[in-house]
C-alpha cells in the first residue's frame, strides 16, 4: 500500500503542477492579448487623427517629424484600414479601399484646426416635463493662441414641428400686396391670423434659426439638460469625401474611435450638407 502511495502522490503532484502551469500560461496569454488590444484601441479622437495621418503607429507610439516613418505612405496605407468599423459592410469593403487609395495618392491629411469637421452630441433633456432627445452640433473655433468648441446648431424634433416645409404653391397663396404700403399696411392682420403659417410672409431666403430657439427655451426654463448619451464626429476635410467617426466599446483590436460611415461626395455636393452644421447667417 505504501509503495502504491509513493508512486501515486508524486504522479498526482506532477499532474497538478502541469495543470497550474497551463492555467498560468493561459492567463498570461490573455493578459498579453488584453494589453495589445488596449494599445491598438483608438482611445481618443486626437489619437484617431494622429493615426489617420500616421503620426502615431497602430500600437500608440508617437512618431517624431524627423522620423522616416512619419506620415510614411506605405505604413499609412497599412494602418488606415484599421481605423474603420470592420463589422460594417459599408466601411470594410471596396469603398473603404478606394478611399484609402485616394488619401495616399493625393497626400490628404486631417488637421485638428483645419475646419470642416464637427462634433454631434446626442443629449437627453427635459422638455416641459418630458424626456426628449436633442442633437447639439459643435465646431472648433480659434481664439487668441488657442481654440475652443462652440455650439453652431441643434436638431430637435419639437422645433421642426414649428416650421414645417410647406409647398411652394401653398406659400404663394399667402402674401402682402405690393401696394400695401399705400393703405398703411391695413392688411397686415393677415400675417397673424393663422400662427401655423406666419413664416410664409417672410423673405424666400428665410431659414428658421433653431439655435436661437434652443437658447431661448433654456433661458425660459422649458428645456433642461440631463445627460450626454453619445458623441460622434462628422468630417468634411477630405476632398470629395465625407465620413463619420463613432465610438465602439467592444472586445478585440477593432475598437475605440472608428470610421462608422463613408460617402463619396463631390465638394459642391458637400456644401449644402455642411450648411446643416453651421450657424444661420
Amino acid at each position: 500500500m505504501n509503495k502504491i502511495l509513493k508512486i501515486i502522490v508524486p504522479v498526482f503532484a506532477l499532474a497538478l503542477c502541469f495543470n497550474v502551469d497551463a492555467q498560468v500560461l493561459g492567463n498570461l496569454g490573455d493578459v498579453e492579448m488584453d494589453e495589445r488590444a488596449l494599445y491598438t484601441m483608438t482611445k481618443q479622437m486626437g489619437q484617431f487623427i494622429n493615426r489617420f495621418n500616421y503620426e502615431e503607429d497602430q500600437y500608440g507610439k508617437k512618431l517624431n517629424q524627423n522620423d522616416a516613418s512619419f506620415r510614411n505612405p506605405d505604413k499609412r496605407k497599412d494602418v488606415l484600414p484599421l481605423l474603420f468599423d470592420l463589422e460594417n459592410p459599408r466601411t470594410s469593403g471596396a469603398l473603404r479601399d478606394f478611399f484609402v487609395e485616394d488619401l495616399i495618392k493625393n497626400n490628404q491629411f486631417m488637421e485638428f484646426l483645419g475646419g470642416d469637421w464637427y462634433s454631434e452630441v446626442s443629449a437627453k433633456f427635459k422638455w416641459k416635463g418630458k424626456d426628449v432627445d436633442v442633437s447639439i452640433i459643435l465646431a472648433l473655433e480659434e481664439e487668441g493662441l488657442g481654440s475652443k468648441w462652440v455650439i453652431t446648431n441643434v436638431f430637435f424634433s419639437e422645433f421642426q414641428k414649428y416650421f414645417p416645409q410647406g409647398e411652394l404653391a401653398e406659400r404663394e397663396k399667402h402674401f402682402l400686396h405690393p401696394m400695401s404700403h399705400e393703405l398703411d399696411f391695413m392688411n397686415i392682420y393677415k400675417v397673424f391670423s393663422d400662427k401655423q403659417i406666419v413664416e410664409y410672409y417672410a423673405s424666400t431666403d428665410y431659414q428658421p434659426d433653431y439655435l436661437t430657439l434652443f437658447f431661448y427655451e433654456i433661458k425660459q426654463g422649458n428645456l433642461v439638460f440631463e445627460r450626454v448619451d453619445s458623441v460622434k464626429f462628422h468630417v468634411f476635410q477630405i476632398k470629395n469625401w465625407y465620413f463619420e467617426v463613432s465610438w465602439f466599446n467592444r472586445d478585440g483590436y477593432n475598437s475605440g474611435w472608428l470610421i462608422s460611415n463613408l460617402f463619396y461626395l463631390k465638394d459642391e455636393e458637400k456644401a449644402s450638407l455642411i450648411k446643416l452644421y453651421q450657424p444661420k447667417k
